[in-house]
């Protein structure tokens, strides 16, 4: 029977700090649970914190690092894109949510790509031919990553320029109105949607941009470290974005709600819950308190009422949190936006964050500290792909 521990006996018993751990947890390393005697704390297995431990110990030993392999040792990627510090997420030391209030992505770009200049998403070619949605758009990036140059030999200033193309014409391609405007409200636009609901996709698009060390930001990573040119990069990790327990999980909360929707909140919940099946976009093993990218979204617009109550009932029955792909998911419902405009903000505005892990693992971004960085352990690729 598994045994648990607190935060501070597994922070002593690792020498880490709480980020560290939290760090574990998102990497799926280390199984956490509510503590039943507190309601606001956790507890950790004390069997994964003792094979960290032992790992860590053995990483120590010269001989142990050269005879493991990439994936049988502990490496560590050190990044200053994203940290998480008491429950938030943070883009260079800067609150993600609090630049969600008024932030472009074109301004997180800038911010997170080190560039000297304004980022503009503008400048990139209109979608070819066809239907919007993520058909074109990994059409086009395939397209773009067979003819793509290394990005070994080229200036910074250089990259950036493709970069920001790149980003533009993933908007494009999911169904951005081409014009000289910010992406959200290209977005709104081409979508046929209010200015409002424009400053909405923004505030979504900037809660979407980075979330630390993903399994999608590590296979781009991986494909940048070999001199593979910046489409070539981002389709590595939009392929791996586009899982459904990764950047596509809002896709499963879409076929919850039309369940919802047909059938009623109460016999959904009755029968996930009697039957012990998980529950799509609620709880976060990350953000036990709550998603507080989620909650920044949903207090902004009002869900369908059968959703609300839905989503409701579920955090009553469960005490797990909407996260943020229910928002994301509510979103496109209470506007009734295209079928996959949830991905398609997801892809574009996440493709900003795979193009500074690539640029990044480059050692072309400046490099700034942010508080709560982290360096930790490479993510393992089956469990590391929580939003």
């Amino acid at each position: 029977m598994a045994s648990w521990i607190s935060m501070e006996e597994a922070c002593r018993l690792l020498g880490v700090q709480p980020q560290t751990i939290y760090a574990y947890v998102s990497r799926g390393k280390l199984e956490v649970m509510p503590d039943p005697a507190h309601a606001r704390r956790s507890l950790y297995r004390a069997e994964d914190v003792a094979g960290l431990a032992k790992r860590k110990q053995a990483g120590r030993k010269h001989e142990t690092l050269a005879a493991n392999t990439l994936f049988g040792s502990e490496p560590s990627i050190p990044t200053a894109l994203c940290a998480f510090f008491r429950g938030r997420p943070y883009y260079r030391g800067q609150d993600a949510v609090t630049l969600a209030r008024s932030a472009a992505v074109e301004d997180v770009a800038r911010l997170l790509w080190g560039a000297e200049q304004s980022v503009d998403f503008s400048c990139s070619a209109p979608m070819r031919s066809g239907k919007p949605g993520r058909d074109a758009a990994f059409t086009a990036l395939a397209g773009l990553a067979a003819a793509g140059l290394s990005t070994r030999g080229r200036l910074t200033r250089v990259l950036h320029n493709e970069s920001q193309g790149l980003v533009g014409e993933l908007g494009n391609a999911f169904g951005a109105r081409p014009g000289h405007e910010p992406l959200h409200l290209r977005f709104a636009k081409g979508w046929k949607q209010s200015p409002r609901v424009a400053d909405l996709l923004r505030t979504a698009m900037v809660l979407l941009v980075d979330h630390e060390l993903t399994s999608s930001a590590f296979v781009a990573r991986i494909a940048a470290s070999t001199g593979a040119s910046l489409p070539a990069s981002l389709l590595a990790g939009l392929t791996t974005l586009s899982g459904p327990l990764h950047g596509d999980a809002s896709g499963r909360v879409q076929a919850l709600f039309s369940e919802v929707e047909r059938l009623g909140e109460d016999a959904v919940v009755a029968h996930y819950l009697s039957t012990g099946l998980p529950l799509a976009g609620f709880g976060h093993h990350l953000y036990p308190d709550g998603d507080p990218r989620a909650a920044a979204l949903l207090e902004l617009f009002e869900p369908p009422e059968v959703i609300a109550r839905f989503i409701q009932k579920v955090t009553t029955l469960t005490g797990l949190q909407p996260n943020i792909d229910v928002a994301l998911a509510a979103l496109v419902a209470h506007h009734r936006l295209p079928a996959d405009a949830a991905f398609g903000l997801f892809a574009t505005a996440r493709s900003v964050g795979l193009l500074a892990h690539s640029l990044e693992q480059l050692g072309v971004t400046q490099v700034i500290r942010p508080r709560g960085r982290y360096v930790g352990p490479m993510p393992s690729l089956p469990q590391a792909a929580r939003a």
